[in-house]
């Protein structure tokens, strides 16, 4: 929280260092000052020539106008892109701007609407002759780039609005009480129904879990309560969208372009993007808000004090009318695209005025609590604790302590928390008092408000004590497998191992986790999604992102230098989960390690790839593949610079969900590449299709492969591979693909991607390559290597998925024959089922009366066979053998049941 910054310095720059809307809204409040780290100043102002002086003209515009709180709020942000940003910066314009942002007033005067009106502005606070600040090109770039301004509005909202997520769902609580709402649809949304948003069941969790064991709540079943969860879910929902954008803009470094100003309307726009569902979120919190502090005063029985409280609510509180206009103000400047910085603002007014309504909601609900004596003394100190037990008021009727209610244990504890530490003290004498506590109120909620912080505190203390005994989830990106997704999956795992071990592969596996230095620098762009573990006993570790990398250490680790290993185990990706990605899975990994003849174990690995995808049987699929060399040697002759092979390779590999244009647009734009380099790159990556036909095309007299050294062994080797697969009847599953570039650095030479060509969209199934480096980077000694990896996860998707299509029966156990006793004899069915289990055969048992329970038992499970057995068939010695699927009896000897079933299942 904010609060906790007061009377702090807030460093920008040095190691690590990032600057949180929260530490932006303490500066704007004046309650922060600023300081640049010492070792950043130096760097900064020693890294470069600073660019000649260009002194820009004064700005016809009209000046921009920012509160003094917005101005110092955009002057740390500027300060902070300054210290980012690629260029050098002068040391003089970074301590003016810290100067100035130490000043106690005048920051309202500053204009940002132009590099000359703000460097002007500046000089003029701190008494300088703006003429002596020394202002370059890059440095005005900086500015003009910076959309200081809208970023610091945008810090000051997050910072706001964040504070307030928990804080509408304690007070929402309170009104449920106060007003006697039905809250029955908290159990819906709670329960998961699987259309409910995340952030709508965490709202109805929340506040059932405040609410846990209140007798308040009852049958108010206004619309105002019902929609607590969407609208609540929705503004959380809008909060951390606008947090996301704002954390990343703040700490990002500003690169001065010759479009500066078009991506400064770009990246406002996306701002703007970003802001308006929160207003829209706002504007119907703020809606909903009105109409449970209206319920509660229309709980107050006394007619004459509902009067008073009426008047004074419909005088002070902000009124729908007024939000409506503030709303329209935001819409209308955010559609006529003029100015951005103006939507912002009346974002953060509409803010504002919502505190000051949810202040008015939180005072009537404990207003209407305070003056209900229904409710329980223990727990309400009401405003009459000053009479003595039994001096009733003329009038007053004493209530049955057995039939007083009482608040929820949650809600009880923020109530009294609340009441504390109010700054006046109410009085059903002087209703007045109620607008001095609301403006209280509202101070409180505010972010610098170090109550806040004990008021959140409480909050979450009571949501983690989990009094309502919620439902456990399980974290984004993983899953549970049920008994019949079970099934399927030791099924595929089955297939799998048999061939591995039909190829001669032996198992192996290695720890979950690894020293973080074992797997740092070895997936390129992609180490940014490695999961580091806290430091244990000096150890720095990280979890396994892939098996390859594990392998390869394994063998630096052992000095093997020849090894077929198969592997099936977890991993674990720092991802952003989405449907048919996880951040837990299982990867099934074949690599062959050591020296053979050229393309030996290449071959031998997609073979083996094709034999899994073919006998897991998932339907149509093709093999992407590549070679390394080859795409070094393309990317060499389109003229991209050696260093940047491997960044440009990330961008080609996406070409599977984006169209060229788009990657086109990547290469330029953030890589670095000249319109015609990525015009000659789309050229070859369109290329694609049978292997030996591209393969030939690609080696036709005059074609620039062969006058590449690199293009030429991969052409080769190609070659020879290809041969192989067609001899072998699987180069029909092969496509040559000059757009596939797999991103791990590792690779360095054949790679390769099977992908699903049905209906059912899951990506990528199974990837591999040659890493012949690898395991040198462990050892110094280079031991050649080729492996694929089966991402198990999506091919179970698509097994799930076939079986759904046939309307097949799952069955999720291997049972044969069911036990039926018709009874509760347990020592008959254990005497029958111990001599079926003594004879391998696979059993179970049952004991209950009914014989159609049994048979619907037996269906559900797919058992095939039913001993039936009753009093008759005890007395007579004679027991029915049903074939469940067949609907057919027959009379078995019981010495003779045993040998029957055996004959009948094929056990010998």
């Amino acid at each position: 929280m904010a609060s906790a910054l007061a009377n702090s310095t807030v460093t920008i720059g040095g190691k690590g260092s990032s600057v949180s809307p929260s530490a932006v809204y303490a500066v704007s409040r004046g309650v922060s000052s600023v300081s640049i780290d010492a070792a950043a100043f130096e760097k900064l102002s020693q890294s470069k020539r600073p660019s000649p002086v260009e002194r820009a003209q004064d700005d016809p515009l009209t000046p921009l106008l920012l509160t003094a709180e917005e101005s110092r709020a955009a002057l740390v942000v500027l300060l902070n892109k300054l210290v980012l940003c690629d260029a050098a910066i002068r040391p003089g314009l970074l301590s003016l701007i810290v100067d100035t942002l130490n000043l106690a007033s005048g920051h309202e005067r500053i204009n940002f609407c132009s590099a000359s009106g703000f460097v002007t502005s500046i000089a003029f606070m701190n008494a300088r002759n703006p003429d002596e600040i020394l202002v370059g090109r890059e440095e005005i770039g900086v500015f003009e780039s910076s959309c200081a301004a809208s970023v610091a509005i945008c810090a000051i909202l997050d910072c706001c609005s964040s504070a307030l997520m928990k804080v509408v769902d304690a007070v929402a609580a309170l009104s449920c009480e106060a007003a006697r709402a039905d809250v029955s649809a908290l159990d819906l949304f709670s329960s998961g129904d699987g259309f409910s948003m995340k952030d709508e069941i965490d709202v109805a969790s929340d506040m059932k879990t405040l609410l846990f064991g209140s007798k308040l709540v009852g049958q108010n079943d206004s619309s105002f309560f019902s929609e607590i969860t969407t609208v609540n879910g929705s503004f959380r929902e809008a909060v951390r969208l606008l947090h996301v954008r704002t954390r990343v803009e703040l700490n990002s470094s500003t690169k001065v372009k010759k479009s500066k100003v078009i991506a400064n309307q770009g990246k406002e726009k996306a701002f703007i993007a970003s802001v308006l569902p929160l207003a829209m979120s706002i504007q119907s919190l703020s809606e909903s808000s009105l109409g449970r502090a209206k319920s509660s005063i229309n709980l107050i029985s006394d007619s004459s004090l509902r009067s008073k409280v009426v008047e004074v609510f419909e005088k002070s509180c902000p009124n729908l009318d007024g939000l409506r206009d503030q709303f329209h103000s935001v819409t209308e400047n955010a559609a006529s695209g003029s100015n951005y910085v103006r939507v912002l603002q009346s974002v953060y007014c509409l803010l504002v005025k919502f505190r000051d309504i949810l202040a008015w909601e939180a005072v009537l609900a404990l207003f209407s609590l305070e003056i209900d004596d229904s409710i329980e003394r223990a727990q309400v100190d009401s405003l009459k604790d000053n009479k003595p037990d039994g001096d009733i008021a003329k009038g007053e009727k004493k209530i049955d302590k057995r039939k007083k209610k009482t608040l929820g244990k949650g809600t009880s504890s923020i109530r009294q928390l609340l009441r504390d530490s109010a700054l006046c003290k109410l009085s059903t004498e002087n209703v007045s008092m109620l607008v001095e506590w609301a403006s209280d109120l509202s101070k409180y909620f505010d972010p610098m408000d170090t109550r806040l912080d004990i008021l959140l505190s409480k909050v979450k203390e009571i949501v983690e004590s989990n009094e309502v005994r919620r439902l456990p989830k399980i974290p984004k990106g993983t899953r549970d497998f049920g008994k019949e997704q079970m099934a399927i999956r030791e099924r595929a795992f089955s297939i799998i191992t048999g061939v591995f071990k039909m190829h001669g592969a032996v198992a192996l596996d290695t720890p979950v986790f690894e020293l973080r230095e074992t797997l740092m620098g070895k997936y390129g762009e992609d180490s940014k999604l490695i999961y580091d573990l806290a430091d244990q006993g000096g150890e720095l570790c990280s979890l396994r992102y892939d098996l390859t990398v594990p392998f390869a250490r394994y063998l630096a680790m052992n000095n093997i230098n020849a090894l077929k290993r198969y592997q099936i185990a977890k991993v674990y990706r720092r991802d952003n989960p989405s449907k048919g990605r996880y951040r837990e899975f299982y990867q099934c990994d074949f690599d062959i390690a050591g020296q053979y003849e050229t393309m030996e174990p290449d071959f031998e690995v997609i073979k083996v790839l094709t034999e899994l995808l073919d006998q897991l049987d998932i339907g149509s699929y093709e093999i992407k593949l590549n070679h390394r060399k080859l795409l070094d040697g393309m990317l060499d002759i389109c003229g991209v610079p050696s260093e940047k092979f491997r960044t440009v390779c990330s961008s080609i590999d996406k070409l599977d969900k984006q169209p060229f244009e788009q990657i086109k647009k990547e290469l330029v734009e953030e890589k670095g590449l000249s319109t015609e380099i990525a015009d000659k790159i789309g050229s070859f990556v369109k290329r694609r299709g049978p292997p030996l036909e591209i393969l030939s095309e690609l080696k036709r007299e005059g074609s620039q492969f062969l006058e590449n050294a690199g293009s030429i062994v991969a052409l080769n080797e190609l070659e020879i591979l290809f041969k192989a697969l067609e001899k072998a009847k699987c180069s029909n599953r092969v496509v040559f693909d000059l757009s596939l570039a797999r991103g791990l650095d590792y690779y360095t030479g054949v790679i390769y991607e099977a992908v699903f060509k049905g209906a059912t969209q899951v990506g990528s199934i199974a990837a591999g390559g040659r890493y012949d480096n690898l395991v040198g980077m462990f050892s110094g000694k280079q031991v050649p290597a080729v492996g694929v990896s089966l991402g198990i996860e999506r091919v179970f998707t698509l097994m799930e998925q076939l079986e759904k299509d046939r309307n097949q029966v799952i069955r999720a156990t291997e049972t044969q024959v069911l036990v039926a006793i018709l009874g509760k004899d347990l020592t008959l069915a254990a005497e029958i089922v111990s001599e079926l289990w003594n004879a391998k055969i696979k059993a179970e048992f049952s004991l209950t009366k009914r014989v159609m329970n049994h048979i619907n038992r037996a269906k559900q499970s797919g058992i095939p066979w039913m001993v039936l057995v009753g009093e008759s068939e005890i007395t007579s010695g004679i027991y029915k053998l049903k074939n469940i699927e067949a609907n057919q009896e027959e009379e078995i000897p019981r010495e003779r049941i045993v040998e029957e079933l055996r004959i009948r299942l094929g056990i010998i």
